[in-house]
Protein backbone atom coordinates (compact mmCIF):
# COMPACT_ATOMS: atom_id res chain seq x y z
CA UNK A 1 0.00 0.00 0.00
CA UNK A 2 0.84 3.03 -0.85
CA UNK A 3 0.42 5.95 1.21
CA UNK A 4 0.63 9.66 1.22
CA UNK A 5 1.45 11.67 4.82
CA UNK A 6 0.30 14.96 5.21
CA UNK A 7 2.49 16.98 7.99
CA UNK A 8 0.17 15.83 10.59
CA UNK A 9 0.56 12.10 10.89
CA UNK A 10 4.15 12.81 11.17
CA UNK A 11 3.63 15.17 14.18
CA UNK A 12 0.76 12.77 15.58
CA UNK A 13 3.34 9.91 16.79
CA UNK A 14 4.19 12.68 19.52
CA UNK A 15 0.98 13.71 19.86
CA UNK A 16 -0.73 12.21 22.97
CA UNK A 17 -4.31 12.27 21.27
CA UNK A 18 -2.93 10.68 18.09
CA UNK A 19 0.24 8.86 19.21
CA UNK A 20 -1.68 5.54 19.59
CA UNK A 21 -3.69 5.72 16.08
CA UNK A 22 -0.63 6.36 14.21
CA UNK A 23 1.97 4.24 15.33
CA UNK A 24 0.75 1.68 13.68
CA UNK A 25 1.34 2.73 10.53
CA UNK A 26 4.57 3.39 10.86
CA UNK A 27 4.50 -0.11 12.19
CA UNK A 28 3.44 -1.29 8.77
CA UNK A 29 6.44 1.10 6.92
CA UNK A 30 9.32 -0.45 9.71
CA UNK A 31 7.96 -4.15 8.58
CA UNK A 32 8.11 -3.06 5.06
CA UNK A 33 4.34 -4.07 4.49
CA UNK A 34 3.52 -0.61 3.46
CA UNK A 35 5.33 2.76 1.52
CA UNK A 36 4.86 6.12 2.64
CA UNK A 37 4.81 8.79 -0.10
CA UNK A 38 7.19 11.84 0.81
CA UNK A 39 6.07 15.22 -0.56
CA UNK A 40 8.62 18.27 -1.02
CA UNK A 41 5.89 19.96 0.17
CA UNK A 42 6.23 17.73 3.68
CA UNK A 43 9.63 18.17 3.66
CA UNK A 44 8.79 21.73 3.03
CA UNK A 45 7.00 22.00 6.09
CA UNK A 46 9.22 19.91 8.72
CA UNK A 47 11.93 21.80 7.67
CA UNK A 48 10.17 24.08 10.81
CA UNK A 49 9.35 21.28 13.10
CA UNK A 50 11.57 20.08 16.53
CA UNK A 51 14.44 17.99 15.35
CA UNK A 52 12.93 15.38 17.32
CA UNK A 53 9.76 15.17 14.57
CA UNK A 54 12.54 15.63 11.70
CA UNK A 55 14.91 12.83 13.08
CA UNK A 56 11.69 10.11 13.48
CA UNK A 57 10.97 10.68 9.49
CA UNK A 58 14.84 10.07 8.97
CA UNK A 59 14.31 7.01 11.10
CA UNK A 60 12.30 5.06 8.96
CA UNK A 61 13.69 2.31 5.86
CA UNK A 62 14.69 4.56 3.08
CA UNK A 63 13.12 1.78 0.71
CA UNK A 64 9.70 2.34 2.20
CA UNK A 65 9.70 5.82 1.09
CA UNK A 66 8.64 7.15 -2.42
CA UNK A 67 9.62 10.65 -3.27
CA UNK A 68 6.79 12.88 -4.77
CA UNK A 69 6.70 16.37 -5.95
CA UNK A 70 4.83 19.39 -5.62
CA UNK A 71 4.49 20.05 -9.60
CA UNK A 72 2.78 22.59 -11.84
CA UNK A 73 0.26 20.01 -12.32
CA UNK A 74 -0.53 19.52 -8.45
CA UNK A 75 -0.31 23.57 -8.29
CA UNK A 76 -3.02 23.69 -10.64
CA UNK A 77 -5.07 21.18 -9.20
CA UNK A 78 -4.82 22.71 -5.97
CA UNK A 79 -6.19 25.98 -7.17
CA UNK A 80 -8.93 24.21 -8.59
CA UNK A 81 -10.18 22.82 -5.33
CA UNK A 82 -10.39 26.42 -3.80
CA UNK A 83 -11.88 28.17 -6.82
CA UNK A 84 -14.85 25.58 -7.33
CA UNK A 85 -15.18 26.45 -3.20
CA UNK A 86 -14.47 22.91 -1.88
CA UNK A 87 -12.20 25.17 1.10
CA UNK A 88 -10.98 28.40 1.18
CA UNK A 89 -8.08 30.23 -0.33
CA UNK A 90 -6.13 29.34 3.75
CA UNK A 91 -6.45 25.97 2.92
CA UNK A 92 -4.83 26.12 -0.25
CA UNK A 93 -1.29 24.07 1.05
CA UNK A 94 -4.17 21.29 2.07
CA UNK A 95 -5.27 21.08 -1.03
CA UNK A 96 -1.54 20.88 -2.05
CA UNK A 97 -1.07 17.89 -0.18
CA UNK A 98 -4.26 16.02 -1.93
CA UNK A 99 -3.23 17.22 -5.43
CA UNK A 100 0.06 15.57 -4.86
CA UNK A 101 -1.39 12.17 -3.78
CA UNK A 102 -3.97 12.22 -6.57
CA UNK A 103 -1.33 13.08 -9.29
CA UNK A 104 1.11 10.20 -7.73
CA UNK A 105 -1.70 7.41 -7.71
CA UNK A 106 -1.55 7.14 -3.86
CA UNK A 107 -4.12 4.63 -2.50
CA UNK A 108 -4.66 6.39 0.50
CA UNK A 109 -3.49 9.72 1.67
CA UNK A 110 -3.36 9.94 5.81
CA UNK A 111 -4.23 12.51 8.00
CA UNK A 112 -5.18 13.87 11.09
CA UNK A 113 -6.95 17.48 9.64
CA UNK A 114 -10.78 16.57 10.28
CA UNK A 115 -11.82 20.08 9.28
CA UNK A 116 -10.22 20.40 5.78
CA UNK A 117 -9.01 16.79 4.98
CA UNK A 118 -10.35 14.12 6.52
CA UNK A 119 -13.97 15.08 6.43
CA UNK A 120 -16.54 13.49 4.09
CA UNK A 121 -18.28 16.86 2.56
CA UNK A 122 -14.35 18.49 1.41
CA UNK A 123 -13.37 14.52 -0.11
CA UNK A 124 -16.50 14.29 -2.18
CA UNK A 125 -15.42 17.47 -3.02
CA UNK A 126 -12.03 16.54 -4.07
CA UNK A 127 -13.07 13.60 -6.15
CA UNK A 128 -15.54 15.23 -7.56
CA UNK A 129 -13.07 17.75 -9.23
CA UNK A 130 -10.87 15.01 -9.59
CA UNK A 131 -12.85 12.88 -11.81
CA UNK A 132 -14.07 16.21 -13.92
CA UNK A 133 -10.49 16.33 -14.86
CA UNK A 134 -9.76 13.53 -15.45
CA UNK A 135 -8.12 12.55 -12.41
CA UNK A 136 -8.60 9.36 -9.65
CA UNK A 137 -10.59 9.29 -6.96
CA UNK A 138 -8.27 9.73 -3.76
CA UNK A 139 -8.93 7.72 -0.72
CA UNK A 140 -8.48 10.10 2.53
CA UNK A 141 -8.64 8.93 6.00
CA UNK A 142 -7.36 8.96 9.34
CA UNK A 143 -4.34 7.01 10.60
CA UNK A 144 -6.70 5.34 12.76
CA UNK A 145 -9.24 4.25 9.85
CA UNK A 146 -6.13 2.55 7.50
CA UNK A 147 -4.78 0.27 9.84
CA UNK A 148 -8.09 -0.81 11.97
CA UNK A 149 -8.04 -4.14 13.86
Amino acid sequence: MRIYLDTSVIGGVFAKAFSIDTRPLFAKVNSKEAIILVSTLLEAELSLAPSHVKDFLKSLPKSQIEKVELTNEALELADKYVSEKVVGKTSLIDCQHIAIATISHADVLASWNFKHIVNLERIRGYNSINLRYGYPLLEIRSPREIFAT
